[in-house]
């Protein structure tokens, strides 16, 4: 079945014509820290528990969950997840964050960080540059690092799963003190409006 997917433009309409939407951001704390929509909440993609998401929804509550990113890849991998659990009521937004807010939609911002898009590929590029030199001027045998890692670049490019992207989003610098962005109403984070929603 494919997935259901829904514009930055209708979602922020929906939610300003008064309709109860439920926004859930799967980045990490840092980037949703950065930037996020007004009403979205923060729900890592690497802590998302499907079975308690649909667990703490009311008896009868048939409303969509909508998933947002930064780009779009990861809300579509936690819709997957709902599937897979048994919930068929997930939609994705378009192009994630960086389509909501280059649309002018409101935003909150706070400290500046680098995506976990970034962060894999700063990663990947130092392996295969550490795996190259090392095997010209240690051993041989080093040259298999580089190999391994683009062995890892093909599989995430086939399968759309990134493991090192997973990794990543568990490290330390990719969290926050406990309370600081805990949902879309966080108290560090400034709000920027957008007086009219653009038009489809």
């Amino acid at each position: 079945m494919p997935l259901q997917s829904i514009s930055p433009g209708e979602l922020a309409r929906k939610q300003q014509q008064g309709e109860a939407i439920d926004l859930i951001d799967v980045r990490t704390p840092v980037e949703f820290q950065e930037i996020h929509s007004t009403f979205a909440r923060n729900i890592p993609l690497t802590g998302l528990d499907p079975n308690r998401l649909m667990h703490e929804r009311k008896s009868g509550d048939d409303r969509p969950l909508y998933f947002i990113c930064r780009s779009g890849s990861r809300s579509q991998q936690a819709c997957e997840k709902m599937i897979a659990a048994g919930s068929n009521q997930v939609v994705y937004v378009e192009g994630g964050t960086l389509a909501w807010a280059q649309a002018g939609l409101p935003v909150k911002t706070g400290k500046n960080a680098i995506s976990l898009e970034r962060q894999v590929r700063i990663a990947t590029g130092s392996l295969v540059l550490v795996g190259t030199l090392l095997g010209f001027f240690v051993h041989p045998y080093c040259l298999a690092l580089a190999a391994f890692v683009g062995a890892g670049l093909v599989f995430a490019g086939t399968t759309d799963t990134c493991g090192m992207g997973l990794l990543l989003a568990r490290m330390p610098w990719n969290q926050v003190k406990p309370g600081a962005t805990a949902g879309a109403d966080a108290p560090t984070c400034a709000a920027s409006h957008h007086p009219a929603l653009p038009t489809p």
